[in-house]
């Protein structure tokens, strides 16, 4: 991805898009959240693996904070910073805190990893969750981290490998494959396997994973499934329509609208999406 000017929002965006508000930005990735965030409990499962009871965790671009929530649970111990560049995002992920009765063992600090780690930062485990690939220098970057880990410490990098799916192979066939494959020529999400670059940075061993994920299909979901449809499929269609065909233009059309095709009237949505995690070891 060429495009820079990020919040550390977890938000796959491509050059010259608009900004989302950060109301609308925080609902998508809670929505995220929810009906994918089987991965953070697996990818948090799989970081205690190589450190079992870390006292300091960064979760660096925090965004609304689930990755962070899930940290806290998952190391009931840690005491965790959450840092990301967005004043707003930083007091959403605040009030999630409070929500949870975490705000003793939670804090936030605000910083552009652009522009650099805090000279203060230190921390056994560090999280780095779906902004790297928009970093200036990603590599640059993997360094400072390694630098500001303690020793014997381990950083978390995921990424999201492909973007949500929602449709039945049945409905309008195909449109979520050309719509991904027109984003992703437009430099949507892309990210190089970053093993390279962690050995690169300093550290002595770098264990890759895939964490597929699929949203629950109950009813009880269904109505948060067809928001993130229509918030996704949406940003979808600012980004790419005057290149869209006026057929695949129709047939969003019909989705985003509110006739008997569109998302909130469908039974058969699900959301689909897969991860790719890179633990990184410090000697």
């Amino acid at each position: 991805m060429t495009h820079h000017a990020h919040h550390q929002d977890h938000s796959p965006r491509q050059p010259g898009h608009t900004h989302a508000s950060h109301t609308d930005l925080a609902e998508t990735l809670n929505l995220d959240a929810l009906l994918l965030g089987a991965y953070l409990d697996e990818a948090s499962e799989w970081a205690a693996g190589f450190i079992a009871a870390p006292a300091t965790i960064m979760d660096l671009g925090a965004g609304a904070g689930a990755g962070t929530m899930a940290l806290a649970q998952r190391f009931p111990h840690a005491d965790i910073i959450a840092l990301d560049k967005s004043p707003a995002m930083l007091a959403e992920l605040a009030q999630a805190a409070a929500r949870h009765g975490l705000e003793d063992r939670v804090t936030t600090l605000e910083a552009d990893l652009d522009q650099g780690l805090p000279a203060s930062a230190s921390a056994d485990l560090m999280w780095a969750s779906s902004f790297v690939h928009e970093l200036s220098d990603p590599e640059g970057a993997l360094r400072q981290m390694h630098d500001a880990l303690r020793p014997g410490g381990v950083l978390i990098v995921l990424e999201m490998d492909s973007l949500p799916s929602f449709l039945p192979a049945s409905a309008f066939p195909g449109l979520e494959s050309r719509l991904h494959e027109g984003l992703a020529r437009q430099g949507w999400n892309a990210h190089p396997d970053w093993c390279e670059a962690l050995l690169g940075a300093g550290f002595v061993s770098v264990e890759r994973r895939l964490f597929p994920s699929v949203g629950f299909s109950e009813s009880s979901t269904a109505s948060l499934t067809s928001r993130y449809a229509r918030a996704f499929l949406g940003r979808m269609r600012e980004a790419i329509a005057p290149s869209l065909s006026p057929e695949d233009q129709d047939s969003l059309e019909k989705l985003l609208g509110h006739g008997p095709e569109s998302v909130e009237q469908r039974s058969d949505l699900q959301v689909r999406g897969s991860r790719t995690g890179w633990a990184a070891l410090k000697a």
